[in-house]
């Protein structure tokens, strides 16, 4: 049973990659080619060699972009399939496809939205390659306490629900994730290396694709592998 939500799990990513690519294309490679543009030109002015392609441009909004977003998805997929297993019975709704849109639903808020709020991303040319690390590692630590902090609200919402009832006990917990991540949110360091002139309209629209791009992703995830499995359960 487990191996058959893995394989759905990793077919549900491949086809939310195959939507993510679109819409990258449509949303997220525009601004892109913007944000180069403007720090190739920031380097004609300091009389500065453009950095050399390793490789081309046409290359990563094609098969690189495909190809990053398909083995993402189908990764991305193969844990949502585990994790569905892990869940089916236990946590959340019972039917098949109502489990699958909360995973997915938490999963964005979790992994895709909490961490992005304290650490935003950057196209091309915001940040400086001396800091990637520590922006990297900054980032993955707020993605960790981001799911501790959930797992933990999880934990507490039976003992709540149970005492003070459904919805309160829901919001109990709710409130207690938003603490958490909130505190160490602002314990964490803040990270502004946006350099002087760049247009902020590119700045927002690249974040506001960043985060669509994860809500599409997520919902393709949740949706699709909730009708392949229950339609597999209608099967049986």
């Amino acid at each position: 049973m487990v191996r058959k939500l893995l394989v759905r799990g990793i077919v549900s990513g491949l086809l939310a990659g195959l939507l993510v690519f679109l819409a990258a294309r449509l949303i997220g490679e525009p601004q892109v080619d913007r944000a180069i543009a403007f720090e190739a030109n920031a380097d004609k002015l300091k009389n500065e060699a453009p950095e050399p392609e390793m490789v081309s441009r046409k290359i990563q909004k094609t098969a690189g972009l495909l190809t990053g977003v398909l083995v993402y998805g189908a990764a991305l997929g193969g844990i949502f399939g585990l994790v569905f297993a892990l869940c089916s019975g236990r946590v959340g709704p019972q039917a098949p496809r109502a489990l699958a849109a909360f995973l997915g639903g938490a999963g964005f808020i979790v992994i895709g939205l909490v961490p992005s709020l304290k650490y935003p991303a950057n196209p091309p040319a915001v940040g400086s390659p001396e800091t990637i690390g520590v922006r990297t590692a900054t980032f993955f630590f707020m993605i960790l306490i981001s799911v501790a902090a959930a797992v933990l609200s999880l934990q507490l919402s039976r003992p709540l629900m149970r005492r003070f009832g459904g919805w309160n006990g829901s919001l109990l917990a709710a409130t207690a994730f938003l603490l958490l991540v909130g505190v160490f949110s602002f314990v964490l360091p803040v990270i502004n290396e946006v350099p002087a002139g760049f247009p902020a309209d590119v700045l927002w629209r690249f974040r506001i694709a960043a985060l669509g791009l994860q809500a599409i992703l997520w919902a393709a995830i949740g949706l699709s592998f909730g009708w392949l499995t229950e339609r597999e359960t209608r099967r049986v």
